[in-house]
């Protein structure tokens, strides 16, 4: 009982409790994961270098030499030993990093707006929260918590969104944390066969919200501070209705409900035996995991191979995607031009300066703070706060929520995560419209 209560107690403290740091609500993982930036802001940049390029090298070695090292350690085989494609991904991260990092080479790389943004404002703060939050996960998986939950909530949770019972946690860490820290934990019980394929693909593009913080940061950027209830209430609703529309769609729809390992769930995994109740099934489940979670030895274990993986296997990822998404943003007319059928849309929407705000709408795929920082010049408020409540919505950005998963072993392509971002753009859309018209 003690081995379940203990790590579970201080699991939920430090990755579900909302504290208040520098007027901000957050958890307290990502009070740590802040403290460890200001403390290394200084050389940061060079740490994420270092590990981008170290990870580069390791897998071109991997790739050459096959060392029996690797190769009989199945971790790090499934670190280094990569397909083609991440191959390439990672090998263009450190290009990237490396020109970014020493300021060399073309400025459509290590620009502003590009490579320099990622790198010296996003991977920082993603390296602080995969240390922490790698680390210390484990006190959420391994001692029952989430079987606890899980028999509690399946009669939410599957009827509204199909998803099993446990997959509640994973909305309430990116809530009130981080996104990135919700694909995490989707991550590791998709690993362990917690998750379906399908499950693990909505989970990871329907639930890994941003931040109540990084929600006041976008209101902020378009001046609207005064009208954040009213703008989270629109973001909660229209990701809830996202969030029960959206996956019955195809690409989600058609993913395959086969655990990683191409086994099916059994019908009775989630019935609750007769003679008990969820409570007392949910108590039963969280001691025989907590009973069979290993010592001291095995906890560390546990999350160092988290830290290590998350970090040597997804900042180059970040890097290399997030920084490929920037310049196209940046660079090309080609998020205009995606943006153009929306102009119809929005004038039906009644949405004022429609072909401004019409430009705003795809760019957020390649970044999500990218839409409020064009909208800031727009003369409406209403179409400001449209642009502000939709870009949080669309949930999926290439410079860190889409890289993240690619990165991982969840089963999603990018045609996959723009094709739901748009059907998210088009459910909530309207929903959006007809809340900003009560509200202006």
């Amino acid at each position: 009982m003690l081995t379940f209560i203990v790590p579970s107690f201080i699991g939920l403290l430090l990755f579900m409790t909302p504290v208040s740091y520098n007027n901000d609500l957050t958890i307290p993982i990502a009070v740590l994961a802040k403290g460890l930036q200001a403390a290394l802001a200084e050389v940061l940049p060079l740490i994420v270098t270092v590990i981008v390029v170290l990870s580069a090298l390791a897998t071109i070695l991997t790739k050459l030499m096959k060392p029996r090292l690797v190769m009989e350690n199945a971790f790090l085989k499934n670190l280094l030993d990569i397909s083609p494609v991440w191959f390439v991904v990672r090998l263009l991260g450190a290009l990237f990093i490396v020109l970014t990092f020493s300021q060399t080479g073309p400025e459509m790389i290590n620009s502003g707006g590009t490579g320099a943004l990622v790198l010296n404002d996003l991977l920082p703060i993603l390296f602080c929260v995969f240390l922490f939050a790698g680390l210390l996960l484990p006190l959420l998986l391994n001692f029952g918590l989430l079987e606890l939950l899980g028999a509690l909530l399946t009669k939410v949770m599957r009827p509204l969104f199909n998803l099993p019972g446990r997959s509640a946690i994973d909305c309430m860490t990116s809530w009130l944390g981080d996104g990135s820290v919700g694909i995490l934990l989707t991550t590791k019980q998709y690993e362990e066969k917690f998750y379906t394929q399908r499950e693990a693909a909505v989970i990871g593009t329907t639930f890994s919200a941003v931040s109540i913080t990084f929600s006041l940061v976008v209101i902020s950027q378009v001046q609207l501070e005064h009208m954040f209830i009213p703008f989270y209430m629109t973001v909660c609703m229209a990701g809830v209705l996202a969030a029960i529309i959206v996956p019955r769609l195809p690409p989600l729809s058609h993913k395959k409900d086969l655990f990683i390992d191409q086994t099916e769930r059994k019908e009775d995994d989630e019935v609750i035996p007769a003679g008990y109740t969820a409570m007392s099934w949910g108590m039963d489940r969280a001691l025989y995991r907590a009973d069979n979670a290993g010592g001291v030895k095995h906890f560390l274990t546990d999350g160092t191979k988290n830290m290590v993986d998350m970090i040597f296997g997804v900042l180059p990822v970040v890097m290399g995607i997030g920084t490929l998404a920037l310049i196209i943003a940046e660079y090309t007319p080609i998020f205009s031009w995606l943006g153009m059928p929306f102009i119809p849309l929005l004038e039906l929407l009644q949405i004022p300066y429609a072909e401004e705000a019409s430009k705003t709408i795809v760019v957020g795929f390649a970044d999500m703070f990218i839409p409020s920082i064009l909208a800031a010049s727009i003369d409406s408020e209403m179409t400001r706060f449209v642009i502000a409540t939709l870009s949080v919505t669309q949930l999926i950005y290439m410079s860190e929520v889409g890289a993240l998963l690619l990165g991982s072993r969840i089963p999603v392509k990018v045609w996959e995560l723009f094709a739901i971002f748009i059907l998210r753009t088009l459910v909530t859309l309207p929903f959006i419209a007809l809340m900003a018209h009560l509200f202006f």
